[in-house]
């Protein structure tokens, strides 16, 4: 796999060859997803979960995500790394420039944050400075508590309408990259095909231009919950380098997410 940017992310979209990503913590598994091929990797504030935990992604902090992701980038020398922009990190313009500026001296390609239009000043300001941004919509589970939980994001056509808006608000205002999370499936096609940039799903079903998994999911080891948009493939071939290999082909493929990953 040559080094891959954002540039080629968009070749790919253009082209409509489907791309899978997924998340990574530590230098070790980042190596051996750069060596296996997979493109993007996200250092997610989902750690809070995963690593630390937590039942939801709220306690994580920059210092937090900035020592993963110097560990990532440590392993990774290919992939695209992405770093979450945890929760209250960029509340203002002016914590968003100090914070973002941090994850990408740790080694990020680019920086992700979770809102609609009201972080258009701020993507703005982050892109006219050089720092590359990737947005979030749907359920952004630093939200969950004004949700009421994790739970599927625009069903109602009113609902939907206003993430289409936010996407192309998002866009303009200079994402090059879209996470949509746990939206029908109908909704994600809508917004990939409204995007001229790449969207990438996790349970928004198979129409997106790329997917990601969260590892641990991907690896049948999260502890309590398993969402219904995961697979465990590690289950199904026994190998860890097999399993990644299997989800990136499966994603090239359009058979994974199959209709029972999907939300209606």
């Amino acid at each position: 796999m040559s080094k891959v940017t954002v540039s080629k992310l968009l070749k790919m979209k253009e082209a409509g060859q489907k791309f899978a990503s997924i998340t990574a913590y530590d230098a070790s598994f980042s190596a051996l997803f750069d060596e296996v091929g997979m493109p993007v990797l996200l250092v997610g504030d989902s750690m809070g979960m995963v690593l630390q935990g937590h039942n939801d992604t709220l306690p994580v902090t920059v210092t937090d995500i900035a020592y993963h992701t110097r560990c990532v980038r440590a392993g990774a020398t290919k992939a695209l790394v992405i770093a979450d922009m945890p929760f209250m990190s960029y509340a203002t313009k002016e914590q968003t420039l100090t914070n973002a500026t941090t994850l990408m001296q740790a080694g990020a390609n680019m920086v992700k944050v979770e809102g609609g239009e009201w972080l258009v000043d701020s993507v703005s300001a982050l892109t006219e400075r050089g720092i590359p941004v990737c947005g979030h919509l749907g359920l952004t589970p630093q939200s969950v508590h004004v949700f009421g939980g994790f739970k599927v994001q625009g069903r109602a056509q009113d609902k939907a309408d206003e993430m289409v808006e936010h996407a192309l608000s998002l866009q303009a205002a200079g994402i090059q990259l879209l996470v949509v999370e746990c939206i029908p499936a109908p909704l994600a096609k809508r917004i990939s095909e409204a995007l001229t940039i790449p969207v990438i799903g996790i349970g928004a079903g198979r129409d997106t231009d790329g997917q990601i998994l969260v590892m641990h999911d991907a690896f049948g080891i999260s502890k309590g919950f398993v969402p219904k948009f995961s697979k465990n493939f590690l289950a199904e071939t026994g190998d860890m380098r097999k399993a990644v290999s299997a989800y990136i082909d499966e994603v090239t493929a359009q058979t994974f997410p199959a209709d029972e990953h999907m939300f209606s």
